[in-house]
């Protein structure tokens, strides 16, 4: 019998005792008469009121008046994923949703309390849309030059992405296109008016006001597909970017039966360390048990998934959150 070094001993057995903390935890959470049921105000960092994040929000705080009857859950707006990590790390909120490569961009330039960020779930995809007057001469984002752009408000992760799609495309965001700094709640309203020739987004599909904007106005979404090798020649902080497709439902009046290349990147349901872990082994439970629910009307929270949840990358897992995974695994 192969028999460990002191040390490896030692570290084996503290790997042990914080396994069997975790199952401690879990049972705590779920057994009769355990503290299943947090108490207190919670607020949760969504977005601007016509996008994903904030429909998300809504309806996720009507199962947790289910699930959790002591918590009073406050939705708090936001700019989008970077202003919402900034709302956590002051503790203006103690829940947010960011996508993954905000969270990477907060920890490389070690913002404050960037290092206490921890997630509950991966969430579900948020997907590139760069949104034209249906008759505009744009086919790619390299079209852009000089025009009008619509580019997400300072604070979202809109913008993070848009910087980097025109550094791929050869372009300076501020001096070869117009940048109108304004979210989703004011783009299209401005694209219809004239004011803006184009406009980025990036949310889940559908997006409503997208939706909204098309039965009103005749536009067309311009595939990115074409800056997805650049971008990743970008480095690492392009790796959580992904190739993908808009399929043709997912706009119908917009599209016309065809699907549209572009970029994703994950959404994830965060936290810091400090967060009480009962508390957050709960919201975990409720993120994944109303998917259906949810997915009913926010389309993309279909893609919540348990068997993928729990890869958060570049966060680890909050203790709450690992309890609830390891608990359904019993």
């Amino acid at each position: 019998m192969a028999i460990l070094p002191r040390s490896g001993r030692g570290r084996a057995l503290t790997a042990a005792a914080a396994a069997l903390a975790l199952v401690g935890l879990a049972l705590w959470c779920v057994r009769p008469g355990g503290v299943s049921t947090p108490q207190g105000r919670v607020t949760l960092a969504t977005g601007v009121p016509t996008g994903v994040y904030a429909r998300y929000g809504e309806l996720l705080k009507e199962d947790l008046a289910r699930d959790l009857p002591g918590v009073d859950l406050r939705l708090q707006r936001s700019e989008g994923s970077i202003d919402n990590l900034r709302q956590l790390a002051t503790g203006r909120a103690d829940f947010t949703i960011a996508t993954a490569d905000a969270v990477a961009a907060c920890q490389a330039r070690h913002e404050a309390g960037a290092d206490r960020l921890r997630a509950c779930a991966r969430l579900y995809d948020d997907y590139m849309q760069l949104v034209v007057p249906k008759g505009s001469a744009v086919r790619s984002a390299r079209d852009l030059r000089g025009l009008r752009v619509g580019v997400g408000a300072d604070g979202s992760g809109v913008q993070l992405i848009t910087r980097r799609l025109m550094d791929a495309a050869g372009l300076d965001f501020d001096t070869d296109l117009v940048p109108v700094r304004v979210g989703i709640d004011r783009m299209p309203g401005m694209l219809e008016r004239g004011e803006l020739d184009a406009f980025f987004w990036s949310g889940g599909l559908p997006t409503l006001a997208v939706q909204r904007l098309a039965r009103e106005y005749p536009v067309r979404l311009v595939q990115l597909g074409d800056l997805i090798p650049a971008l990743h020649r970008q480095g690492r902080r392009t790796r959580y970017y992904r190739a993908a497709v808009m399929p043709a439902d997912a706009y119908p009046q917009v599209q016309d039966g065809q699907a549209v290349k572009t970029i994703a990147v994950a959404n994830l349901l965060v936290t810091t360390e400090r967060e009480d872990a009962a508390l957050t082994f709960g919201i975990t439970r409720t993120v994944i048990n109303s998917r259906d629910a949810i997915g009913h009307v926010v389309h993309a929270a279909q893609n919540v998934d348990l068997r993928t949840a729990v890869f958060t990358d570049p966060l680890p897992l909050h203790t709450g959150a690992r309890a609830y995974y390891l608990s359904v695994k019993q």
